[in-house]
């Protein structure tokens, strides 16, 4: 497995690129299926995560191409049963379930994989596909849902942390093609759900609220083939901002959605973070010393969950005391024991962190536990004395494009190395 050495304490400087958001690329794939016709999908991020589902998409009998950040997608046959060995690997494979059901009424899928950040059932989902019409067992680790036919009603996507993104989607893309209405209460009202929506339009779907709590749908007797562009990824965008302000850097991103970036755009500024915001492009920029700060992480429009350990990172050099509290996915702070190593003072209340601003982190051998606490451990090493070791990057090459190449680029010492 490949590891990172970074040699920290050097400031960035430079343009980065936003790629497009794995979030939406990966659910838009599966939305691939609901039709026998060719769909193109632009700037769709070339991650490891992206490469697991066209392998999955291929397994069910579609014709997959990928050049360029284009992936091509034309399914005239779907297979009802999806393997074990390709979504283990990954928890959004979770999202073939609707489209296949709503294609083939039947499916069989294997529980879903990807990062240990806790609990995340997928109660939500089965409830949703039930209220559709499917009948659903679950055994031996698979679920097999069957329908005669999948009818519209109204369905509460609520759940116990908030409402749940891949649920609402699954559920959106299984409607479409049910009869009569859908109408989906407590739906999620991230950017990646209307992404989706605006993609299923665009096939013919009958769409309305996405982006709401509440999100109706039309069933239509089929969809057609589709070009769509995927949005830009507003945590790898949130990433590099908090990059650049915790190293104390003059960086310009292209290619955002500040839109999608108000929640995390009001904290860096309460950290007194200088962000110069024109159309698309953002300039992070150094503005003396910065304040500690009060996060609580919420469904969207709050503070995302998915910058939570990159904020505590950069947090750990700030004066003062700040604290973070997880509303999301409550244990989702196994980066907290990594940066203990290299020197930070936190201490965890429950789902809380309490971080005490140290002068300075050394750098230390550390170990990714999961997709955005590799984020945290490279901007800990960038801001650190002396060299880092991350080890176990797949994770962090399931959802940041290049990430090493890229910081390469703005002047990191970053190198990529053979690891345990």
């Amino acid at each position: 497995m490949d590891k990172f050495v970074i040699e920290g304490g050097v400031p960035l400087n430079g343009t980065i690129m936003v790629s497009g958001s794995k979030n939406s690329a990966l659910p838009i794939l599966a939305a691939t299926l609901l039709t026998k016709e060719k769909c193109i999908l632009h700037n769709v991020p070339d991650l490891s995560d992206v490469r697991f589902m066209l392998d999955i998409l291929r397994f069910l009998g579609a014709a997959v191409t990928f050049e360029g950040n284009t992936a091509t997608v034309e399914a005239t046959t779907v297979s009802s049963t999806t393997p074990y060995d390709l979504v283990r690997k990954m928890r959004a494979s979770i999202c073939v379930l609707g489209p296949i059901l709503a294609r083939n009424l039947e499916v069989k899928i294997s529980m879903p994989g990807g990062c240990v950040i806790g609990d995340r059932p997928i109660d939500i989902h089965l409830r949703g596909i039930q209220c559709l019409g499917a009948h659903v067992n679950t055994e031996g680790g698979d679920v097999h849902a069957t329908a005669k036919e999948l009818v519209g009603t109204e369905i509460n996507m609520g759940g116990k942390f908030g409402s749940t993104v891949l649920g609402t989607g699954n559920i959106m893309m299984a409607a479409t093609l049910a009869k009569g209405v859908t109408v989906i209460e407590q739906a999620a009202c991230e950017p990646e759900v209307v992404d989706l929506a605006d993609f299923l339009i665009s096939m013919g779907a009958r769409i309305q609220g996405a982006g709401t709590r509440r999100i109706e749908i039309i069933g239509v007797n089929e969809l057609h083939g589709a070009e769509h562009n995927v949005i830009p990824d507003r945590i790898e965008a949130g990433t590099f901002l908090v990059a650049a302000a915790a190293t104390r850097s003059k960086l310009l991103l292209k290619g955002i959605e500040p839109r999608h970036q108000v929640s995390l755009f009001h904290a860096l500024r309460d950290c007194n973070v200088d962000l110069v915001v024109e159309g698309s492009t953002v300039t992070v920029q150094p503005n003396g010393e910065l304040k500690s700060t009060e996060i609580i992480t919420e469904t969207f429009p709050g503070f995302a969950t998915d910058m939570q350990a990159q904020m505590v990172a950069m947090l750990t050099m700030v004066s003062g005391i700040s604290v973070v509290t997880e509303k999301i996915f409550p244990n989702r702070f196994m980066h907290v024991a990594e940066l203990k190593r290299m020197g930070a003072d936190i201490q965890m209340d429950g789902a809380t962190a309490i971080i005490r601003g140290a002068k300075e982190l050394q750098g230390a051998p550390t170990m990714a536990s999961d997709l955005r606490a590799s984020a945290a451990l490279v901007i800990a090493g960038l801001m650190a004395k002396g060299t880092t070791e991350v080890n176990r990057v797949y994770h962090i090459d399931r959802g940041y494009e290049h990430i090493d190449e890229k910081l390469k680029a703005v002047g990191a010492r970053i190198t990529r190395a053979k690891g345990v």
